[in-house]
C-alpha cells in the first residue's frame, strides 16, 4: 500500500483512513463509523485479529496487575463495550472501580447492556465524553487504559496530555493498539488479510464493508511502536516501554506518571 505511517510529530489529525479530511470533519466521520458497527464491534475485532484480540486484552490486563486488596480507580477510554473494564474488575477480585468513557453513545449502550447482564454494574460507571477533554479533575485515577481506540482520536497528543493530567502520581498508562508488524512474510500475509479480506468479510457478515475499510486503513496510518512511544514520553510519562503481540500485529505501550 502506498500510504505510510505517520510519525511522532503527528498527522493523524487529518487522516480518515487514507483520505485527507479537515480537522473539524474527522471526529464526526469516526463517530459515524462506530455508530454503524457498535452492535457488531466484538465481531469486528474477531474479524480483524482472527480472535487474537481476546488474548491481547487479557495480556494487557495481566501487565496492569490491578491490586486485589484495595479500591483501585481505573479510567478505560474508548472502552464503550466494556471488554477491558470487565477484565480489570475480574483481575482485581471485584475491588476495582472502572469508569468507562467513550465519545460514542451507541458503543456505551452496548457496554451498559453487557454490564447489567453480567451483574457488574456496581463496579462500573459509563461516561460519554471526548478523550481530548476529559471531564475529571487532575490526579483522579490510579490507571488509564485504552484499547484499539487511540488511533481514532483526531489529536492523539491532546489525549495523551489528558491521560497524564488525570492520573495520580505513580499512576499507570496502558495502551493496546494494532501496530507495525516486524516479521518478514507475516507482514505481507497480514497486509493482504487486512486490505483484501476484512472489508469483504465485513460486507458479507455485517452488510457494510466501508467501516472495516476505514479501520484497516487507520491501522496502517498509525505511528509505529518507536514513534508512538516517543509521543507518550513527550506527554510527560516515564519508564515508557512496549510489548509486541503476534509479531507486532498489536502492541501494548506502558508509561508511568512519576
Amino acid at each position: 500500500m502506498s500510504e505510510q505511517r505517520t510519525t511522532a510529530s503527528g498527522g493523524m489529525e487529518t487522516a480518515f483512513g487514507f483520505r485527507k479530511v479537515g480537522e473539524e470533519e474527522k471526529q464526526g466521520l469516526v463517530n459515524d463509523v462506530f455508530h454503524r458497527v457498535a452492535q457488531r464491534y466484538d465481531l469486528m475485532n474477531d474479524l480483524m485479529s482472527g480472535g487474537l484480540h481476546r488474548l491481547w486484552k487479557s495480556g494487557m490486563v495481566t501487565w496492569l496487575a490491578p491490586p486485589k486488596r484495595r479500591s483501585y480507580k481505573v479510567l478505560d477510554v474508548a472502552g464503550g463495550t466494556g471488554d477491558i473494564a470487565f477484565r480489570i474488575i475480574d483481575a482485581s477480585g471485584g475491588n476495582a472501580d472502572v469508569t468507562v468513557l467513550d465519545i460514542n453513545g451507541s458503543m456505551l449502550a452496548v457496554g451498559r447492556d453487557k454490564a447489567e447482564k453480567s451483574g457488574l454494574s456496581g463496579n462500573l460507571s459509563f461516561v460519554e465524553a471526548n478523550a481530548e477533554k476529559l471531564p475529571f479533575p487532575a490526579s483522579s485515577f490510579d490507571a488509564y487504559t485504552i484499547a484499539f481506540g487511540i488511533r481514532n482520536v483526531p489529536h492523539i497528543d491532546k489525549a495523551l496530555a489528558e491521560a497524564f493530567r488525570v492520573l495520580r502520581p505513580g499512576g499507570r498508562f496502558l495502551c493496546l493498539e494494532f501496530s507495525d508488524v516486524g516479521m518478514p512474510v507475516l507482514d505481507k500475509v497480514y497486509e493482504a488479510w487486512s486490505f483484501h479480506v476484512i472489508p469483504r468479510i465485513g460486507e458479507a457478515v455485517a452488510g457494510d464493508g466501508e467501516p472495516y475499510r476505514y479501520l484497516v486503513e487507520s491501522i496502517r496510518r498509525f505511528p509505529n511502536q518507536e514513534n508512538f512511544a516517543a509521543m507518550i514520553r513527550r506527554a510527560g510519562f516515564s519508564r515508557v516501554t512496549w510489548r509486541d503481540y503476534s509479531g507486532g500485529i498489536a502492541a501494548v505501550h506502558s508509561g508511568w506518571k512519576i
